[in-house]
């Protein structure tokens, strides 16, 4: 069942044009990554999910609804640029925020409470925010954003400012939320998040989606390995083989992208006429190096 549907949205400013003819749908329980460089059109796009901002063409539609209204208490949202009420208690801005959301006071409250206590912030709920570290902070408007259980989680860069610790926990509310059923979206520009996390992404550049798809999938037919290489001796075949794109070497461990066709065999016959091998792993491609080929491509 697509909970969110995007539907050849186009959003021009001037002449430039932020968002073109992009297409996209996401499934109950999905966890998909919104992807892209700089400027690619990321935040435009959630904007107009979040109808902050109104497509030139095209629509969105959360559970078959078009209406801001009917969406909005449907999405949970966190943008790239936090903002709180800072004057305000903790408590008294929570529950003004799930209000907005078309919560009673009474069962916002109750819902609060559970919130606070899992984000180790009890003890803080009659302070005022400006009273509050930034990672307090954090973690306040992430309540907010989830409450009152939204069908739909909308996270931009939603690991800024966590330090590890927190990042973990955060990360284990969304994987809680998802085996819920519930349809979260992120957008990051770390693909090893986005690797662990995403079932589903969309890489979008220039404002045009570029790749989309099941990143399983992606990944199995993105066509070239990768190589994970320890080795003790003279890293002359690393320099001589046409077999490899390129690599990263750190000394006694070197990761090596081979050429399409390339043989991984070939390689390690090569390997160990110079050096000692102590490791030699095949891998599929990572996030980051997907994401850093198709974006080139597209440019």
């Amino acid at each position: 069942m697509n909970v969110l549907t995007v539907e050849k949205i186009t959003k021009s400013f001037g002449d430039f044009y932020a968002v073109k003819d992009l297409s996209f749908s996401i499934n109950a329980g999905t966890m998909f990554g919104l992807l892209g460089p700089n400027g690619a059109g990321k935040t435009t796009t959630i904007r107009m999910i979040m109808d902050i901002i109104i497509p030139d063409t095209g629509t969105i539609s959360v559970l078959g609804n078009t209406s801001p209204k009917k969406k909005s208490n449907l999405i949970g949202y966190l943008p790239e640029e936090r903002g709180l009420y800072r004057k305000m208690k903790v408590m008294d801005l929570l529950c003004f925020l799930a209000e907005l959301k078309s919560m009673n006071r009474k069962s916002a409250r109750k819902e609060i409470d559970s919130w606070l206590e899992r984000m180790e912030l009890g003890d803080w709920k009659n302070k005022k925010i400006e009273e509050l570290s930034k990672g307090m902070q954090q973690k306040v408007q992430f309540i907010g954003t989830v409450v009152h259980k939204p069908a739909v989680i909308i996270l931009d860069e939603p690991f800024m400012g966590f330090d590890p610790i927190n990042t973990m926990l955060i990360k284990d509310i969304l994987l809680e939320q998802k085996k819920n059923g519930t349809t979260i979206i992120f957008s990051t520009h770390l693909m090893e998040n986005a690797e662990k996390l995403c079932d589903e992404i969309v890489i979008i550049n220039k404002g045009q989606a570029v790749l989309s798809g099941k990143l399983k999938d992606i990944k199995n037919n993105f066509g070239r390995k990768n190589i994970i290489l320890e080795y003790e001796g003279d890293d002359y075949f690393l320099t001589s083989s046409p077999l490899i794109q390129k690599y990263d070497n750190y000394g006694n461990y070197v990761e090596i992208h081979l050429t399409e066709k390339a043989n991984p065999q070939q390689l390690l016959l090569e390997a160990i006429k110079t050096a000692t091998i102590r490791k030699f792993e095949i891998v599929e491609p990572s996030l980051n190096d997907i994401f850093i080929e198709t974006v080139k491509k597209s440019e």
